[in-house]
C-alpha cells in the first residue's frame, strides 16, 4: 500500500480536481485497488465522485474511532475506487488531533485502511495545520499543485522549509504547475524557471468535473489536461516501485 496525498498551503490551486484525477488513473489505468480519502471539509472531491450527502457530521467520527471506516466508504461508479466521503464535521478535526495527543494517529489509521487497498489517495486540506502536517508526515509521495506565479511558488517554499526545520522524516513533495496558460507572461516565466515541473494545462475540461462529477479521464480522455494527469501518475508509480524495490533490495 502506497499513500498519495494532494496538498497546497493555498486553496484555489486544483488540488481536488488533482486527488480525483490522480486517483481515476490509480484505479483505471493502474487497476489499483484504490481509496480517495477526501479530508477537506469543502468535500469537492466527494462531490466530484458523487459522495453520499445523507452522511453528514460523520467523517471525524470516524477519525475519533466512534465509527468504522467500513460503514462510510463507499464505492464509486468507478471500478476500483472506493471514497471515504467529506462532511462539515472535518473543521474540528485539528481540535480533535491535539485532545487525543497522538501524533502518529493519521498514520495508524492509514495503516489499517491499506489492508483492503494498494493506493490511497488523500485530498488534504489547505493550510498548515496539525493535520496537514500528520498528512505530510505519513504520505509516501505528496503531490502539491502550484499556479504559476510567485506568491504560490513562495508557498511552496514556505512548506519546504518547514518540513526540513523540524528534522524529522517526511515525503518527497511533488510540485506539480496547474492551471497553465503559456499565453500569460508570468506563467511562461516560471515554466522557464523550473522546466522540470509536470504541468496541467489550463482547460475546460478540468472545469466541467464539477459539473458533469466526473473525473476528466472518464469523459474527455484524449484532452491535454487528461493526458498530462495520466503522464503524472505513471511517473508516481515508477517512483513508488523504485523506493519498493531499495526497501526490499
Amino acid at each position: 500500500m502506497a499513500v498519495i496525498a494532494i496538498y497546497s498551503m493555498k486553496g484555489g490551486v486544483g488540488k481536488s480536481c488533482s486527488a480525483v484525477s490522480l486517483a481515476w488513473n490509480s484505479a483505471v489505468g493502474s487497476s489499483r485497488r484504490t481509496l480517495l480519502w477526501d479530508l477537506d471539509p469543502q468535500g469537492a472531491a466527494s462531490f466530484m465522485l458523487r459522495g453520499d450527502h445523507k452522511e453528514r457530521d460523520r467523517a471525524r467520527a470516524m477519525v475519533a474511532g466512534t465509527i468504522k471506516p467500513e460503514k462510510l466508504i463507499k464505492p464509486t461508479d468507478i471500478d476500483n475506487l472506493d471514497l471515504l466521503a467529506a462532511d462539515v464535521s472535518l473543521r474540528g478535526l485539528d481540535r480533535l488531533f491535539f485532545q487525543i495527543g497522538k501524533k502518529r494517529y493519521l498514520g495508524k489509521l492509514l495503516r489499517q485502511l491499506g489492508s483492503d487497498y494498494d493506493r490511497i489517495i488523500l485530498d488534504c486540506p489547505p493550510g498548515l495545520t496539525e493535520t496537514s502536517e500528520q498528512i505530510l508526515r505519513n504520505a509516501d509521495i505528496v503531490v502539491v499543485p502550484v499556479i504559476p506565479s510567485p506568491l504560490s511558488e513562495r508557498a511552496l517554499v514556505d512548506v519546504q522549509m518547514f518540513l526540513d526545520s523540524s528534522g524529522k522524516k517526511h515525503a518527497p513533495l511533488l510540485p506539480v504547475y496547474t492551471m497553465v496558460d503559456r499565453r500569460r507572461a508570468i506563467h511562461k516565466q516560471s515554466l522557464a524557471r523550473k522546466p522540470k515541473w509536470p504541468v496541467i494545462p489550463m482547460s475546460s475540461a478540468v472545469e466541467h468535473m464539477t459539473k458533469l462529477q466526473q473525473p476528466v479521464g472518464s469523459f474527455a480522455p484524449r484532452s491535454p489536461a487528461a493526458q498530462a494527469y495520466a503522464l503524472i501518475w505513471r511517473g508516481i508509480e515508477k517512483r513508488l516501485a523504485k523506493d519498493s524495490a531499495a526497501k526490499s533490495g
